[in-house]
């Protein structure tokens, strides 16, 4: 029998054993060929109507995955390979040399490796086309997505997993070689010493923590500041996190061991003691976990947020369906006869929008906020555009008064002006206005900067006989979502400032789509992963409590009580570091909402859907490592 049969025989006789690391392995080419399949896949490339290159995002999301799934294999790997290390030493007790055992093991993972990737590539087809159609979905497309066999996806997957899987091979092939005979037999025994508690150790956890949350909402008034501030932040967050799992929960198991009643209550008193024998080793893996958890939540909420207010955000950057520049007359006819020729998108209002610009530096009081120029809109046309587009918030002023319409992407009040007069200047004369209300609302498309003040009819009529105003035609249409053709006509005319809602909805549908699925799959196996990591921590150590709970059966403890104490434990490993990456998520959405000024956004919904998405799946894994668990220890 060669050694390559003599390690097939040995998959086939250990399959039970194995079956773990083998799903990881398929589990990670699955992942990477059904996203790489996607980065090839010509109905995304055709349903993507805007401009913008997949390729590139892809890309660097390919190699953020690549990187993952190496360090996810190579921890499955590790926790596989002390599962062996007893059987491993067994050979080398039988007379095996060392070198052969080596090439045995060298073997049995290229096997595996190869296995993994066919069957991970077949399953990877099928799944490629179920995530093509939810991408599709999320970029608004009706395309239809057939069954394809990508040959780039193929070779791509191959080429990497190969790298990764030669790699684990020859750690298992170095295996024999690290460890002395006797460390092979003694790899599941702890080393661990019970830790004691340190009040300066947890007092720093907390205080690092809070003056990182601190620096995180620190507004943000330079690029050096903002690189300064994620450099500290991110330092604390480390640091603050690991010394919390390390120190604060000692503290936390401490008083549950000085609360008698408690603590002596049932198996408390194992399950406790467990929990705090090995704290010491888990501060690392839960310290990664809350982490990563951290980051996954907040980029997935910030990508859920952008395509969940996608419709609101292209109502304030364009509130009518169609807006182009006054063109010479003969276009503006061909631009109107094209909008009135759609009947399927009636006309619902029309407005001629006269600007006048006026050349100013104007300071917005207790805001940083420069305006240049200043864009003049009169009373009766912002009246009659609040009236086509159904807002219902009509100005009327004086001759000396003005109305400003809040600067979007800004947080300014009427607090911000109230009080204070703005004085224009232009030709040989000088108009001062007193700020008197604030609306809502522009009514035409966004440019920097966003800063239109209402004046009176008359007022705006005089100036307009110093300085030409540029005049907007502005169309209202029914359900200009569905725009398509129309839209794409008059953007074919190349018409100077064009402005249609369909352009701008389906490109924000496109990108926000494209960085919500990305993210999302992303988000979804970090999750499976850091889940997974828990999941090989607990399992590692049911088998080196198997016979401490074996000893505890002979001597009367039931299989019920074993069952709680498990069901405990795997609780409080699985719920702290969920509950650290929970407030960390939180605390970073916020600095999100007032670096990019986006508190007039409600996050509430796609950050408690994020949450609650990823808290379901968190009890998926800890279903699971309570029955795991139980099945090792409790036979």
């Amino acid at each position: 029998m060669t050694l390559f049969s003599l390690a097939k025989s040995n998959i086939r006789g250990n399959f039970k054993s194995y079956l773990l690391y083998f799903l990881s392995m398929i589990f990670s080419v699955v992942i990477y060929y059904t996203f790489v399949s996607l980065q090839y896949s010509t109905e995304i490339q055709i349903g993507l109507e805007s401009s913008q290159n997949l390729s590139s995002i892809f890309l660097q999301a390919s190699i953020i995955l690549i990187l993952f799934v190496a360090v996810f294999i190579l921890y499955s790997n590790s926790f596989f390979t002390r599962k062996r290390k007893r059987e491993i030493g067994l050979y080398s007790l039988l007379g095996l040399r060392k070198k052969t055992i080596g090439i045995m093991l060298f073997y049995e993972n290229l096997i595996m490796g190869a296995v993994s990737i066919v069957i991970g590539i077949i399953a990877g087809t099928f799944l490629s086309k179920l995530f093509s159609m939810i991408l599709l979905k999320l970029m608004g497309s009706t395309i239809d997505v057939g069954m394809t066999v990508s040959i780039e996806s193929i070779v791509s997957t191959i080429i990497v997993f190969g790298l990764i899987f030669l790699i684990t091979s020859i750690r298992g092939y170095r295996l024999i070689y690290r460890f002395k005979l006797i460390e092979l037999f003694q790899a599941e025994k702890e080393g661990e010493q019970i830790p004691k508690a340190s009040v300066i150790a947890a007092s720093c956890a907390i205080g690092i923590l809070g003056v990182s949350y601190w620096l995180l909402l620190q507004p943000i008034i330079s690029d050096t500041q903002y690189l300064i501030n994620l450099t500290l932040i991110t330092i604390g967050l480390v640091i603050g996190t690991y010394l919390l799992f390390r120190s604060v929960t000692v503290f936390l198991l401490r008083a549950v061991q000085k609360n008698k009643t408690h603590y002596f209550k049932g198996m408390n008193l194992i399950g406790t003691s467990q929990l705090l024998y090995r704290i010491k080793g888990n501060a690392r893996t839960l310290t990664m976990i809350s982490l990563l958890s951290a980051v996954t939540l907040s980029v997935i909420s910030t990508a859920y947020s952008m395509y969940y207010f996608n419709e609101q955000r292209v109502n304030e950057f364009l509130p009518f369906s169609y807006v182009h520049l006054s063109q010479d007359e003969e276009s503006n006819q061909m631009i109107e006869s094209i909008i009135e020729g759609d009947k399927a998108h009636p006309v619902e209002g029309r407005l001629e929008v006269p600007i006048i610009e006026i050349e100013t530096n104007f300071q917005i009081p207790g805001d940083d906020y420069l305006t240049n120029p200043v864009r003049l809109i009169a009373e009766t046309t912002f009246n009659k555009a609040v009236n086509i587009l159904n807002w219902k918030d009509e100005v009327k002023l004086s001759r000396n008064e003005t109305a400003v319409i809040k600067p979007r992407l800004t947080e300014q009040t009427m607090a911000n002006y109230k009080g204070h007069e703005i004085t224009l200047k232009f030709a040989e004369e000088k108009r001062t206005f007193s700020f008197v209300d604030m609306k809502v609302g522009s009514i035409l498309p966004w440019s920097y900067p966003d800063f239109y003040l209402i004046v009176n009819d008359e007022v705006f009529d005089e100036i307009a006989q110093l300085k030409a105003p540029i005049v907007y035609h502005a169309y209202k249409v029914e359900d200009h979502k569905t725009t398509e053709m129309t839209a794409k006509q008059l953007l074919s005319l190349e018409t100077e400032q064009m402005y249609t809602y369909y352009k701008e909805y389906k490109e924000g549908l496109e990108m926000s789509g494209v960085n919500l699925f990305l993210l999302g799959f992303l988000g979804l196996v970090f999750l499976a992963a850091t889940g997974s990591m828990i999941y090989f921590k607990q399992l590692t150590e049911a088998h080196s409590d198997i016979e401490r709970y074996r000893v505890l059966r002979k001597i009367g403890v039931s299989k019920r009580e074993v069952y709680s104490t498990i069901m405990k434990q795997s609780f409080f490993v699985l719920a702290l570091p969920l509950v650290v990456g929970l407030v960390h998520s939180m605390m970073i959405l916020e600095a999100v909402k007032k670096l990019y000024g986006a508190s007039y956004y409600d996050l509430t919904v796609p950050m408690l859907t994020s949450m609650a998405a990823y808290v379901i799946i968190y009890l998926g894994y800890y279903v699971l490592t309570v029955k795991t668990y139980n099945n090792i220890v409790n036979k």
